[in-house]
């Protein structure tokens, strides 16, 4: 499983893969405002350590515990940061200016992102260590910007699935993704096109339509 890719559980006790297509995006899988701090796990900073390992920001480059340095105070802004987003991105995607608070929040945090570097001894290319949590925010941040606040955020989609509020940005080449994954709302989506073309079925309680 490539780095950024996800096993999820569904309260349902299904168990899919999901790629959100972006880091920042990915980053929502963590918890978030009300009523997503239930969901919350990015309690200390080795939780946010652990995490990042099979991030996105492993996806070109293998990012190891010991190439991270967070500190609580980073992790603050992260967590932050990730809650911002978790307001500011459906706003775009509704077709809403986001927040102000938001927007400030965002534009905070983009500093400087992780840098790598060709290793002396091997000439091999590594983390320009230690990877600072602020290193991390600059690079969620500055993604963020480059999703809502260009074209690209056209591609920025929620899950058509009822009852699903994944976020993903759609690397398709068509630009047509519609689902969190296929394994999951994707697969409801045509078991309940079929029940409803068939007399006397009824669609079940996943019918991903929208209201």
């Amino acid at each position: 499983m490539n780095p950024g890719t996800r096993q999820l559980t569904g309260g349902d006790g299904v168990t899919y893969l999901f790629d959100p297509g972006s880091f920042c995006l990915e980053l929502l899988l963590t918890g978030g405002p009300p009523p997503w701090d239930r969901h919350e796990i990015l309690h200390t900073p080795a939780d946010l350590t652990g995490w990042l390992t099979g991030s996105r920001l492993a996806l070109g480059q293998p990012l190891g515990a010991d190439d991270l340095r967070i500190r609580p105070a980073e992790l603050r802004r992260v967590r932050e940061l990730r809650d911002a987003l978790w307001r500011a991105v459906p706003a775009v995607i509704r077709g809403d200016l986001p927040a102000a608070g938001d927007v400030a929040v965002i534009n905070a945090g983009a500093g400087e992102p992780p840098r790598t570097r060709l290793d002396p001894a091997t000439g091999v290319r590594d983390w320009a260590a230690p990877v600072t949590g602020t290193q991390v925010l600059g690079a969620a941040a500055r993604e963020a910007i480059e999703l809502l606040g260009t074209e690209v955020s056209s591609r920025v989609r929620q899950c058509e699935g009822v009852r699903c509020y994944l976020i993903f940005l759609d690397t398709s080449r068509p630009g047509n993704r519609r689902w969190c994954s296929m394994q999951r709302c994707g697969n409801r989506h045509k078991v309940n096109s079929y029940r409803r073309r068939q007399p006397g079925r009824e669609p079940d309680g996943w019918d991903t339509r929208r209201p």
